[in-house]
């Protein structure tokens, strides 16, 4: 199996409205692009300059309710300068078909399987910045040219790459009016202008000269400064000078000088990953929090905390894209436009891939203490890694640092560095102290000697860890027990791991996920471990058949908890949560339980933690205790049911006594039944209802028309009869308060 990491999002780039500023007339004359004409495929090509909008104007149209129902199948990609196509391929096909899996097989024909997965039907590609011609030509043979109305949608920069596909679209710049329009937005959120700042603000704006990106970024410097007219115009009166290049050139600059030092340093880390990547955010904090760039305090309970305000601030700024929220509304993942990351990587390069970074107390923004000097500290990059193996892995044979450097110097790991092709991955690791991260995902640690002959002392030397990633064959706690530090553990293994003792060594770590993680029930009651710091518990497999209930006790502030249940015969009957004030401070749980599982073995009789706010539940039967338990959960916000029976054979369910009262997000997927029964009490607050596969079900209940809060309906693979409950229950809505309340959206590429 060929392990990568993917630069696009399952679903594409969730578009703001909120912060969607002109083109509407563009929208509309592109979709009718893709929609109408001839039935051959055609290539439509979006031109224009950096920073002018060209990405965010395709998603618009690509997230599109008329052109999602009008294809069969879509896909959204990034090209980018450097690509793989067996990658790109292999991601058009997961959208495509709506497959999830994120493994390419070494033999697998991915072209080949494409082709034939796209053939006869009516797709739509989006390929998302495209640099040469070149790539269209490694692309496009293998999107069939079937006469079906399929259309692929190109953006760009470069006019000639675009004229030697089709007649280019070539986008233009905002309006003076819609530039201040765009302004007030990012600047003022939904306060009023103030009069006095009307005229000058408009000015300012002006001067933007119509490019997008330089006028959010100008928006985030102006709102941190005075709202005075003096200080507004001499603002105005620096943009008027400049050229359309010096424009961008110099919002990116201004924007990182407003920065303080520690968004500084987090903007350069999230800089150094490839073009076009698209960062799991979850990934992105706790990295941060490892290499020390996010204010910290005497709390660590606030590290979270901390690096989720950094997060914000950069994307309040407009430094950071958001690409996809979770159904919360948190960011799942996160980009960084091309300008701003060749500003940073140009910055990086400037200084010698070197900075100084200070600890912050996180309540006043200043460094901690006098004492505490800045860490003069050093990304890891190629030439420093040539310099290195030329010269026998030594640090004193190099001339890249002075020899007062070389005493205090610690260095930077980022993932991007890890899958370059360094010649000697372990020597050169023992040879850079302090190393807080290490993160090997797409390395398979067996293929090392090193770490084959002795993968215990291949990581001895790995004392200052606090992140550590990596995939092997099978894993063993004693290789990291000496990793005092550790913070974050996260193992993809191929070989089932237990438990040993030897996690009870490591008091530090926040977040744990392993694949292939079964848990052996040890009853020690002569000593009670402790993991008080645990946060999130991923993807571990648990045996109930000699479960002690208490060994999850020991980790008594978990917030995060998935669980895959494979064993439960001969369960004696009791609960993993015996009162809801067990784990308190648990806001997400995920249980997947086996094919034929019964309730009668018990768990279900009892309560779910008070406080949990993220529900997901697999393979149960759908019982009056299971729903009581479900809707006594006063602060549940997201419910998700993924291959649900009912009990006693009888497909039925009914809510219409129950109140889920703060749920916002309900999905139901293989779901067995065929009748629905609520009020619009059950969910009075509901935002979002996904159907997907609940082929048996006959109807949405009507009285989902009367939830004021619904904005959405998606159905994906259900019968026909609920499909035209859904467009009821749209018209009704539509009749009763106008036609913008309600979306419903039937995907075709499923």
């Amino acid at each position: 199996m060929e392990n990568i990491e993917l630069t696009t999002s399952r679903c594409c780039f969730s578009s703001n409205d909120e912060e969607f500023v002109g083109f509407k007339e563009d929208v509309e004359q592109i979709i009718q692009k893709l929609t109408r004409g001839t039935k051959e495929r055609e290539v439509i090509s979006i031109v224009g300059m950096a920073g002018l909008g060209k990405t965010t104007l395709a998603r618009k149209v690509y997230n599109s309710h008329s052109v999602a129902d009008h294809f069969d199948a879509r896909a959204f990609c990034i090209v980018s300068q450097k690509y793989s196509i067996r990658k790109l391929l292999f991601e058009i096909l997961k959208q495509a078909t709506g497959e999830k899996r994120d493994m390419i097989k070494e033999d697998e024909d991915v072209a080949d399987t494409l082709r034939k997965a796209l053939y006869c039907k009516r797709y739509l590609i989006v390929l998302d910045d495209m640099w040469n011609y070149e790539a269209w030509e490694d692309l496009q043979s293998w999107f069939p040219c079937v006469e079906t109305g399929s259309r692929i949608m190109v953006t760009t920069r470069v006019q000639e790459v675009a004229i030697e596909m089709s007649d280019p679209y070539l986008l233009r710049f905002l309006t003076d009016e819609e530039s201040w329009e765009l302004l007030q937005k990012k600047v003022f959120k939904r306060e009023r202008v103030p009069l006095e700042l009307e005229e000058v603000g408009f000015e300012v704006a002006r001067n933007c000269k119509g490019l997008p990106l330089v006028i959010v970024l100008n928006a985030g410097i102006i709102a941190q400064k005075e709202r005075r007219v003096s200080v507004w115009k001499e603002f105005a009166k620096d943009l008027s000078s400049l050229g359309l290049e010096e424009q961008s050139r110099k919002a990116v600059q201004s924007s990182y000088d407003y920065l303080r030092d520690h968004l500084k340093h987090c903007l350069l880390y999230i800089g150094y990953f490839p073009e076009d990547y698209n960062i799991p955010v979850s990934d992105l904090l706790k990295l941060w929090i490892a290499e020390e760039l996010v204010p910290n305090s005497n709390d660590t309970e606030n590290l979270e905390k901390s690096s989720k305000d950094c997060l914000s601030d950069l994307v309040n700024r407009s430094l950071l894209m958001v690409s996809k929220r979770r159904s919360n509304g948190d960011i799942k993942y996160c980009m960084v436009h091309d300008l701003i990351r060749e500003f940073c990587s140009g910055k990086l390069e400037e200084e010698d891939f070197k900075q100084r970074i200070v600890s912050y107390n996180s309540s006043s923004q200043v460094p901690s203490s006098p004492k505490d000097p800045a860490r003069l500290c050093m990304y890891i990059h190629d030439n420093l890694v040539y310099q290195l193996e030329l010269n026998g892995y030594s640090l004193d044979k190099i001339s890249m640092m002075d020899s007062e450097e070389k005493e205090s110097l610690e260095f930077i790991a980022h993932p991007r560095f890890y899958s370059s092709k360094c010649m000697d991955l372990f020597s050169l690791l023992d040879n850079l102290r302090l190393i807080r991260v290490l993160h090997l995902l797409d390395i398979n640690m067996e293929s090392t000697w090193e770490f084959q002959n002795s993968p215990a002392s291949t990581l001895e030397s790995l004392t200052h860890l606090k992140y550590l990633a990596i995939f092997v064959k099978k894993f063993d706690f004693k290789w990291v027990s000496h990793m005092i530090d550790l913070q974050t553990l996260r193992v993809h293994s191929h070989q089932r791991i237990k438990t040993s003792p030897d996690i009870w060594k490591m008091k530090k770590l926040r977040h744990v996920d392993i694949t292939e993680f079964s848990f052996i029930w040890e009853d020690d009651e002569q000593e009670e471990h402790v993991l008080d710091n645990l946060k999130t518990f991923g993807k571990c497999r648990v045996s109930l058949a000699d479960m002690n209930r208490k060994f999850w006790w020991r980790f008594p502030n978990l917030e995060e908890l998935s669980l895959s249940v494979v064993n439960f015969h001969g369960m004696t009957n009791h609960s993993l949560f015996p009162t809801p004030e067990i784990h308190n401070r648990l806001q997400s749980l995920e249980i997947s339980f086996p094919i034929g599982f019964s309730t009668s073995i018990g768990w279900f009789k009892s309560v779910f933690p008070m406080n949990v706010r993220f529900l997901s539940l697999a393979g149960i039967s759908l019982t009056e205790e299971v729903v009581t338990s479900i809707a006594a959960l006063q602060k549940l916000e997201t419910l998700k049911l993924f291959f649900i029976h009912f009990p006693n054979n009888n497909p039925r369910w009914d809510v219409t006594d129950r109140e889920f009262k703060v749920l916002k997000y309900l999905k139901l997927e293989l779901v067995d039944m065929n009748q629905w029964e609520s009020l619009d009490t059950s969910f009075p607050m509901l935002e979002k209802l996904v159907i997907k596969d609940c082929e048996q079900l006959e109807e949405i209940p009507s009285s989902f028309a009367d939830i004021p809060t619904l904005r959405l309906i998606k159905l994906i693979n259900c019968s026909k009869s609920v499909c035209v409950s859904a467009q009821s229950i749209k018209e009704e809505v539509e009749n009763t308060q106008g036609n913008e309340r309600l979306q419903l959206h039937i995907p075709k590429n499923f």
